[in-house]
């Protein structure tokens, strides 16, 4: 070490050429002493406090503290204890001490161990393969009113299967609003994955046993993680952010209206960023490969007519998306990414 050190001190100061090698100075120091002779003493045990508790005291008080009457209090119990009955073996430091050398300070009491929740990775690569759904508050038209829309969208299309605007947030009323949905739909038992946060609708009993019977996964995000449910919260912001939505609805029956009006121009209207500026519906009903190649045939108009504003390049239409993630795996060397199913998916961001 000392030899490495002095071919790259030349020049250098100490704490950089330290710093280069990941070296303490003081081995430098020591070393270059030991190769002077200078005998390097080892430092000396350090000596005992003299107010320290003797060998008799700690065990006297090492037997106190584990007793059927102290073993199940803490040290300062004890302490205050011992003190209304006229005794005084140590402070309440000390007895802490005197336990953690024992290897006796750890916690006691049996505290509820919260599980370890794993990271939902969830892959769509067609329609009714994966729907997240959710529920978001509306403002009432008075302070402290406001209804509960719930929302069920598939990932891979953004088509909203299903909505519904009540008064309250219920396990019954979300029960019967995923039935129906699921009716609506025509979905085959085995072949749908539902993913939901962590609320109290999401997780009741009734939905647990509704999906059970139908035969549909059942999935949640990780505690206070929005990242694990983008789809449903990236669906709210566009509807809260549109220049329509009021600041509140006159009452139940506005609500329902407005989002009559929403759900309709954000399924067949609203082209939508992340399935190639297509709509929902016609990724959702299979319409979007013929309006691609439609696409791509005005462009390649639009090419042959202005073959110079295009430096060259046929222009091509955006991409359909062959695949939706939610969390989509890390690549790793043992793991690399499925090159096929995401060669064109797309993560939500807050907004679409």
């Amino acid at each position: 070490m000392i030899e490495a050190f002095e071919t790259l001190r030349s020049g250098l100061a100490v704490s950089v050429a330290c710093q280069a090698l990941g070296v303490p100075r003081a081995s430098i120091y020591r070393a270059r002493r030991r190769r002077r002779g200078v005998v390097v003493r080892a430092a000396a045990p350090r000596p005992r406090p003299p107010l320290s508790l003797s060998d008799v005291e700690r065990e006297r008080l090492l037997t106190v503290l584990n007793s059927g009457r102290f073993a199940d209090m803490a040290p300062a119990a004890i302490y205050a204890t011992l003190l209304d009955e006229g005794q005084y073996l140590a402070s309440v430091r000390t007895m802490y001490r005197l336990l953690a050398a024992e290897g006796q300070s750890l916690e006691r009491r049996r505290q509820r161990v919260h599980p370890a929740y794993a990271k939902p990775e969830l892959l769509a690569s067609g329609p009714r393969e994966v729907w997240s759904w959710d529920i978001t508050k509306l403002k009432g038209p008075v302070r402290w009113s406001v209804y509960q829309l719930y929302v069920i969208l598939d990932i891979f299309s953004r088509y909203v299967v299903g909505w519904m605007v009540a008064l309250r947030e219920s396990a019954e009323l979300a029960e019967q609003f995923i039935a129906d949905t699921l009716a609506k739909q025509q979905i085959a038992p085995g072949t749908l994955t539902l993913h939901a946060d962590r609320g109290t609708s999401m997780r009741s009993k009734p939905v647990a046993a509704l999906l059970v019977d139908l035969d549909v996964a059942r999935t949640h995000s990780r505690p206070h993680v929005s990242d694990d449910n983008p789809y449903s919260e990236s669906q709210f912001k566009t509807l809260k952010y549109r220049p329509e939505f009021p600041e509140r609805f006159g009452s139940l029956e506005d609500a329902r209206a407005h989002c009559q009006r929403f759900f309709h121009w954000y399924n067949h209207v609203h082209r939508h960023s992340g399935i190639g500026l297509m709509t929902p519906h016609a990724v959702h009903y299979g319409g979007a490969e013929i309006l691609h190649a439609q696409r791509a045939q005005t462009l390649q108009l639009a090419y042959a007519a202005q073959p110079l504003r295009f430096k060259g390049r046929i222009p091509q239409p955006p991409t359909l998306p062959t695949a939706a993630w939610i969390n989509p795996p890390k690549e790793t060397p043992l793991n690399p990414k499925p090159q096929h199913l995401l060669s064109n998916f797309r993560q939500p961001g807050v907004s679409k």
